[in-house]
């Protein structure tokens, strides 16, 4: 059976970042595939339980009258925790032998941590009542997420990560459409704000921003943004 040399990213420890020879593409490898196929599955039960309101809304309120509004949201969150299960554990396991399809220039990486500092503001403005930015973008953190799988694919070129990312780019698209063609039909009214609740999303996205950046990012993913 054919196999081919593999240079791909060290995910953890001193070489983090750094390209290596991970040896034949042998048995190894091609388990690492079988767990990345993991990931996709969990991908697609964690983003399709999250889109059925922009893809499938007639279906999702059949649903919902069949079961119950309790019992579906109940099905669904089982659905979405076993997509995340999947995705967690089939990324770490595929990213320890990783397919490299290109190398982002060192740029990218500033280029990827300014767009982060966009993402946190987002989301911190979800759950702040009566901010400016969420009253002007009327759904941030749907745009958070699409800020976040853009500044990683940015950031990354191997496989598993241009899987697991533009799955997620595509998802908050086509999400943030639906979500805009249903203001149209409400048709919403100005939203009250003040700037006590900008201010408090501004600071708690900075301390969000900063809690990733130095700690959080490296505790969690096993790389850190800072290359230490």
């Amino acid at each position: 059976m054919a196999v081919w040399p593999l240079l791909g990213f060290e995910p953890t420890g001193r070489g983090a970042g750094a390209l290596a020879y991970h040896g034949p593409l042998g048995p190894s490898v091609r388990g690492g595939r079988i767990k990345m196929t993991w990931m996709i599955c969990g991908l697609v039960l964690f983003l399709g339980s999250h889109a059925l309101q922009a893809l499938a809304p007639a279906w999702r309120n059949q649903q919902i009258q069949r079961l119950g509004d309790k019992a579906f949201k109940g099905v669904v969150s089982l659905v979405a925790l076993l997509g995340f299960v999947g995705i967690c554990w089939g990324y770490d396991q595929a990213r320890a032998t990783p397919t490299v399809l290109w190398v982002p220039p060192t740029g990218m990486r500033h280029v990827a941590a300014l767009l982060m500092l966009i993402a946190a503001w987002m989301m911190v403005a979800a759950f702040v009542p009566g901010n400016h930015i969420k009253a002007r973008l009327r759904h941030p953190m749907v745009l958070s997420v699409k800020v976040w799988a853009l500044a990683h694919l940015l950031a990354n070129g191997n496989l598993e990560d241009v899987i697991l990312f533009a799955s997620f780019l595509l998802w908050a698209v086509l999400s943030f459409r639906a979500a805009r063609q249903r203001d149209r039909l409400a048709n919403h009214g100005p939203a009250d704000t003040n700037a006590r609740a900008t201010l408090v999303v501004v600071m708690g996205g900075l301390a969000l921003y900063a809690l990733f950046l130095f700690k959080a990012h490296a505790w969690l993913v096993g790389v850190s943004p800072m290359g230490f």
